[in-house]
């Protein structure tokens, strides 16, 4: 497996219709087993209504299988995932960003 166990990642959920909900997932990776990894963290939806991504406040524990549903990218171990938040700009860039001067550009993800 090429993830770690204590590993910061970030989850797009693929969306393969235009209708299908825009989902991502960051967390920390606390076991895997082949393609299959047990992260815990913060469920981020698209609010239709604001067209912007919105955290939910509710820690979760998620089994999510690494096959071509979803693409991951595993985050610097100095974030701080508990603060992570999207930052929409009016050019429409999406940056994810722990309030630090670190952020991860999800634009054309």
């Amino acid at each position: 497996m090429v993830l770690n166990e204590g590993e910061y990642v970030h989850i797009i959920h693929r969306q393969f219709f235009a209708d299908d909900a825009q989902r991502h997932f960051v967390g920390t990776v606390e076991s895997h087993e082949g393609n299959i990894v047990r992260v815990r963290g913060y469920l981020f939806a698209m609010d239709r209504k604001r067209n912007e991504f919105v955290r939910r406040e509710q820690l979760r524990t998620r089994v999510i299988s690494l096959g071509n549903g979803v693409i991951v990218n595993v985050l610097p171990s100095h974030v701080k995932i508990d603060k992570i938040t999207y930052s929409h700009r009016p050019n429409g860039d999406i940056l994810v960003t722990d309030g630090t001067s670190w952020h991860l550009d999800i634009t054309h993800l």
